[in-house]
C-alpha cells in the first residue's frame, strides 16, 4: 500500500538485536532523540515508510531484506532499507560527508578535503535514496528528507515524481555563499534544494545564508522577509538575525518556501525521567561522590567543531588564576568519538587526553583529579543525574548547528538550579538569552564567562534557569516537527506556522 507520508534519513528507525541467531527490531531503548520525534507522525496517516541505508557485504544477494514491516508504540510502518557496501559507506559519509562537506558547513575551510571524493559515488547513493522514496509514495504524498549528506534527493525526486511535495530539512548549519562556495558541486547542490517545496533550517541566520547562496548562482528576484520573533533574537548572540526569508519564487514559477524551526528535546519526557526515584539515587550518590566542591559539566562528540580542546585549557587557566578553587571545583569533562572508523578525529582525541593529564598532574593529588576525561557514551539516565548535579553546563563549541545537550540540562534542572554556560555560536544561543553566553574563540571571554558562572548568586541562578526552562519547553521536538510538516503539508499536519512582524522584501 502507498505511503502519504516518507520520510528519509541515514538512520534506521529501530534498534537491531540478534536473539538466537535471528535479528530483531526493536524500538530506540531512549524515546529522546529526533528519530523518535519523526516516528512520532505515523500516527497522523493511514500509512507512513521510512527510508534508511544499511550496510550488505552483497546488495545484490537476493536474501537481503530490502523492505520489512514494522509494528511498534508509534503504529506501523514501512522501512526501505538500501544495501550499501562498505566501500559506498566510506565513500558516501565518512569521506564526502564528513571530510568535504561537514568542515564547510561548520566554517573550517582549512579542514577541507576534496581530493579523495568519489562524486559519482555521492550521487549514486542520493539516486538510491530517491528511488525507494519515490516508490514508497503515494499519489501527492508528503516526503520528508533529512540532512546534507542526501543533498541530491530532492532533485532527483523532483524529476520522478513531480506530484510530491517535498520538505528538506538541514540539521546542520548552512553556511555563507563565500564559505558554501569552496564546493565545486555547488551549483548541482543548490538547484536539488531548489526542487523542494520547503526547506527548513534551525534558525534565521542559517535560512539567510542559504539564500545568500542561492543568490551567488541563481537570480531569483526580490525575496520576502518577515521579521524574527523577539524570543529568537538573543542580543549575547552572534548568530542573531532581525529579519528571515520566508520563500523564494524561481523563473519556472515553482515557490520554495523557508522554514525556521529550532529542533528542541522532548521535554516532558526528561522531565518524567529527572523525577523518578531511580535518578534521584543516583543523582545522591554522584554527589556523595564529588563532595561540597563544584563541578563543571561538558559534553559532546570528539570533533573539531566542539572546541574540547580550548575549553580544557581554559579549565586549566582557571586554575592558574584563581588557587582557591585547586581542590574545590572539578571537570567532568565527556566527548565522546563520533564514529570510531574515522581517523581524521585520532589527532584530537590525543590533544584532549594530552591536556587533561597535564591538568591533573600539575593540580591534582593522590585523592583528587580535576579533570575526568570520558571517551564513551554515558546512558542517557545516568546523563540526566549528572546534569541534576553539575553546578555548571559548559557548552562552548566553536560551532554548531543548534546543540541538544543544553537543552537537556535546562530540562533535566528539575530544582530550579544550575547555570548554563553556552557558546554564542552554538545555533540555541538565539533563543536562550539567559545562559551565559561567551565567544569561544576568545580566551578572556571564556575566562569570564567561567568565572561568572561560578561565582553566580543563587537568585540570580534561579531567575536565569527559570527563563531557560520556559523557553526549552516552548520549543521542544513536538513543537519542530509539527510547524516543518505544517508548512509541507498544512491540510494534514495542521496549519501554516504564522510568522510574526511585518513583510519585507530583500
Amino acid at each position: 500500500m502507498p505511503s502519504d507520508l516518507v520520510i528519509v534519513y541515514h538512520r534506521q528507525p529501530y534498534e537491531e538485536v540478534l536473539v538466537n541467531g535471528k535479528i530483531e527490531y526493536r524500538e530506540n531503548k531512549s524515546p529522546n532523540g529526533i528519530v523518535p520525534t519523526l516516528k512520532s507522525f505515523f500516527g497522523s496517516v493511514d500509512k507512513a515508510a521510512w527510508v534508511a541505508w544499511k550496510e550488505a557485504p552483497d546488495p545484490s544477494n537476493p536474501g537481503f531484506e530490502r523492505v520489512v514491516e514494522i509494528e511498534d508504540s508509534f503504529g506501523s510502518y514501512t522501512v526501505s532499507r538500501l544495501p550499501l557496501t562498505a566501500e559506498q559507506v566510506r565513500s558516501f559519509y565518512h569521506i564526502t560527508s564528513k571530510e568535504a562537506f561537514w568542515p564547510i558547513l561548520h566554517g573550517f575551510k582549512e579542514k577541507y578535503n576534496y581530493d579523495p571524493v568519489d562524486w559519482p559515488t555521492f550521487r549514486e547513493v542520493n539516486w538510491a535514496f530517491a528511488e525507494a522514496a519515490a516508490a514508497e509514495a503515494a499519489q501527492g504524498a508528503s516526503v520528508w528528507v533529512h540532512d546534507y549528506n542526501l543533498w541530491l534527493v530532492p532533485g532527483y525526486l523532483r524529476q520522478m515524481r513531480p506530484d510530491l511535495r517535498i520538505s528538506f530539512y538541514h540539521h546542520t548549519p548552512f553556511p555563507p555563499a563565500d564559505m558554501f562556495n569552496v564546493l565545486p558541486w555547488r551549483g548541482e547542490i543548490i538547484d536539488s534544494l531548489l526542487a523542494a517545496d520547503v526547506v527548513g533550517f534551525h534558525i534565521p541566520r542559517y535560512a539567510s545564508n542559504f539564500l545568500s547562496c542561492v543568490r551567488s548562482l541563481r537570480d531569483v528576484g526580490q525575496v520576502p522577509r518577515t521579521k524574527v520573533a523577539e524570543d529568537m533574537m538573543s542580543e549575547g548572540s552572534a548568530l542573531s538575525d532581525r529579519t528571515v526569508p520566508t520563500e523564494i519564487h524561481l523563473e519556472s514559477g515553482h515557490v520554495v518556501h523557508l522554514g525556521v524551526t529550532p529542533v528542541g528535546v522532548d521535554v516532558d519526557y526528561i522531565k518524567g525521567l529527572a523525577a523518578t526515584e531511580d535518578t534521584d539515587k543516583l543523582a545522591a550518590r554522584f554527589r556523595s561522590e564529588i563532595g561540597d566542591g563544584k563541578l563543571l559539566l561538558s559534553v559532546g562528540r570528539t570533533d573539531y567543531t566542539k572546541g574540547g580542546a580550548d575549553q580544557l585549557l581554559a579549565f586549566e587557566r582557571l586554575l592558574e588564576r584563581r588557587p582557591d578553587l585547586r581542590g574545590q571545583v572539578r571537570l567532568l569533562h565527556v566527548s565522546v568519538p563520533a564514529n570510531r572508523n574515522m581517523t581524521v578525529y585520532e589527532p584530537i582525541q590525543k590533544e584532549l587526553e594530552e591536556i587533561a593529564g597535564r591538568i591533573n598532574g600539575r593540580f591534582g593529588s593522590f585523592t583528587f583529579q580535576p579533570v575526568a576525561l570520558i571517551s564513551r557514551a554515558i546512558p542517557f539516565v545516568e546523563l540526566v543525574a549528572w546534569y541534576q548535579v553539575a553546578d555548571v553546563a559548559w557548552i562552548t563549541p566553536l560551532a554548531d548547528g543548534m546543540n541538544l545537550v543544553c537543552k537537556e540540562y535546562i530540562a533535566s534542572r528539575k530544582d530550579g538550579d544550575g547555570v548554563l554556560v553556552l557558546s554564542e555560536f552554538a545555533g540555541a544561543a538565539v533563543e536562550l538569552g539567559a545562559a551565559v553566553l561567551t565567544n569561544p574563540w576568545s580566551t578572556r571571554a571564556m575566562d569570564f564567562a567561567i568565572d561568572l558562572a561560578l561565582d553566580m548568586p543563587e537568585a540570580e541562578r534561579r531567575a536565569r534557569m527559570a527563563l531557560l526552562r520556559s523557553a526549552v519547553q516552548k520549543r521542544d521536538t513536538r513543537h519542530w516537527a509539527s510547524d516543518q510538516l505544517s508548512l509541507l503539508s498544512p491540510e494534514d499536519f495542521g496549519k501554516k506556522p504564522e510568522t510574526s512582524g511585518e513583510n519585507e522584501a530583500a
